[in-house]
């Protein structure tokens, strides 16, 4: 029962969070349902396209979640359930909530341009550029570590030198095949709804038909190829993808791939209800674990670990990059900034819970990823290893998995797109159109999609726990720039922006502490002969990350000075 109580606590203070705090920060910034968003007044059927609500919510939620609700709370999983519980509930609700709904707001304010405008806009020039590049780098690394994962998820070992169709497929090759046919069927879903008029309803009747034959097909036949080519063919679907309209690809196949995740979310809660009852698995993690384990110490390794369950930089991206591209109407910024996040917070709390019922084997390495360990752990509520019913759940648990790491993916090149674009324009120009010479080059949408999916293929290759130890500290790290960029504007236009004071400072301090530790941890490896190769490239990605952040904050500062001087004058 214990599990059930988990979840129902979850759920209960997250709609309460939602339906107070979240109402509360719309109040105070000023939510306009009649001023025009940029998906209207900008809309060039590319990138700024007005999207229906629902349409949109599923597009933001399958983007920001990915893998990182999912393997987060699991890894820290090992501090306790009820670290990981109180993380993801008041964090979702007071942090990552508060910074996706800002920053979303904040975009929109800024005719959806991302976070980078928005700090030049109340700390300069230089701080923009300093920041941009250190979110492609991020960007980089999330590519990077999603194009890891989907091509593990679509390969296994004995698949090695096979190309082709297969009978009585393994969950491996099962999950390949449904996501490529996930592809074709977004398509058809854009194309009747954009250019055949079909309404969102009756099309979403056949898109969700359309998942159920792709799955029973692909649970009959899956799809073998290297781990090399699905790299290779990953890599090319994220270009098109990134550079296509938003409505061909984007908006379809994340709004269809959403309908995955809740029915993953829903078969898990009804897993939970149903094994409190019937007694198929046993809950089996403590609630304390104790300060220490082998991660590290608490704090700040739980707010690091955790991260997309509770508070991610990465949201702010999508909700500046995308969806502030795409929202019709700013009253749909609560449901889709702050209520996506809360949704993704019980995600969180689910994966901590699924984790729970095989601990003993999760910690004994019978899983090979934590999402692994979810899949099983979720299937085990409904039947024995090895039953029909426990094969077929864990089949469509992996398939979840990949669907959202693949939407990540794809929302992350685009996002590259952009940001890489705006590095090279000058004030008043528009697009790659507007500029000259090289950077014109530089700021076409070609180079950046290039270079950006060359790069993340690349180390996509090599190991994932090499990208995984930095992605983790710089995510966090740009979650607490986020918080203090949209703190800043705020308070700039005059808005209420005292509730971004604490989750800013913490964010940042908690991110610092991780990565001044990581640095004494590697250069003690360094002076011990101990190095590899991934151990330079964390040593020196943490030592700029740490000049960065306190090059930002100083900018910061004398940005609220300038406020406070203002304020004081007016008075």
């Amino acid at each position: 029962m214990t599990a059930l109580l988990i979840i129902l606590a979850a759920i209960v203070l997250l709609v309460i969070g939602y339906i107070t705090y979240g109402s509360w920060l719309a109040k105070q910034w000023g939510i306009d349902p009649s001023r025009p968003t940029p998906a209207n007044t900008r809309g060039d059927g590319v990138d700024y396209v007005p999207a229906h609500p629902a349409v949109l919510m599923g597009h933001h939620f399958s983007s920001i979640a990915g893998a990182g609700p999912i393997n987060g709370p699991i890894q820290a999983a090992v501090f306790g359930w009820l670290p990981v519980f109180l993380w993801c509930v008041v964090g979702g609700i007071f942090f990552g909530g508060l910074q996706d709904f800002g920053s979303l707001f904040a975009s929109i304010r800024h005719d959806g341009k991302s976070v980078g405008e928005i700090i030049k806009d109340s700390m300069g020039d230089r701080a923009k550029k300093l920041f941009t590049v250190f979110a492609l780098l991020v960007l980089v690394l999330v590519v990077a570590s999603f194009v890891n994962v989907v091509a593990g998820t679509f390969f296994t070992a004995p698949d090695a030198g096979q190309f082709g169709f297969v009978s009585g497929p393994t969950n491996n090759q099962t999950t390949a095949i449904i996501s490529v046919l996930f592809i074709v069927l977004a398509i058809i879903y854009g194309l009747i709804t954009n250019r055949g008029g079909m309404k969102t309803g009756p099309a979403t009747c056949i898109g969700i038909i359309g998942i159920v034959l792709i799955t029973i097909l692909g649970l009959n036949v899956g799809f073998a190829m290297g781990r090399t080519a699905w790299i290779v063919f990953i890599g090319a679907y994220i270009a098109i993808a990134s550079l296509i309209p938003v409505w061909i690809m984007l908006q379809p196949r994340d709004y269809l791939s959403s309908f995955l995740l809740y029915a993953m979310m829903a078969i898990a809660i009804f897993g939970i209800v149903f094994s409190s009852f019937a007694g198929t698995a046993t809950f089996q993690l403590p609630a304390f674990a104790g300060w220490t384990t082998n991660l590290g110490f608490l704090f700040p390794t739980l707010f690091i670990t955790v991260a997309c369950g509770a508070c991610s930089g990465f949201h702010s991206l999508i909700s500046t990059g995308t969806s502030s591209k795409q929202i019709a109407n700013e009253a749909h910024a609560k449901p889709i900034g702050y209520g996506s996040m809360l949704i993704e917070s019980a995600l969180g709390v689910i994966s901590m819970i699924a984790v729970g019922m095989v601990f003993s084997k999760y910690t004994n390495g019978d899983f090979g990823s934590p999402s692994a360990a979810f899949g099983a752990g979720i299937a085990t509520m409904f039947g024995p290893e090895g039953s029909t019913q426990y094969n077929v759940i864990a089949a469509l648990l992996t398939l979840a998995v990949s669907v959202f790491a693949l939407t990540s993916l794809d929302s992350a090149t685009r996002l590259s797109r952009f940001m890489f674009s705006e590095l090279f324009l000058k004030e008043g120009e528009s697009s790659y159109k507007d500029a000259d010479g090289v950077r014109k080059f530089l700021a076409h949408p070609l180079t950046g999609t290039l270079l950006m999916v060359v790069i993340g293929c690349i180390l996509g290759g090599l190991s994932l726990s090499q990208i995984w130890g930095l992605f983790g500290a710089a995510n966090q790290l740009l979650a607490g720039i986020a918080l203090l960029a949209v703190c800043c504007w705020l308070g700039d236009v005059g808005k209420n922006n005292k509730m971004f004071y604490f989750p800013m400072c913490f964010m940042l301090v908690a991110t610092v502490t991780s990565l001044i530790i990581t640095i004494f941890k590697k250069f003690g490896m360094i002076g011990a002969g101990e190095a590899a190769w991934g151990d330079w490239f964390q040593l020196l990605f943490a030592i700029a990350m740490v000049v960065l952040a306190v090059i930002l904050v100083f900018e910061a500062i004398g940005a609220f000075k300038k406020q406070a001087e203002t304020k004081a004058k007016k008075a």
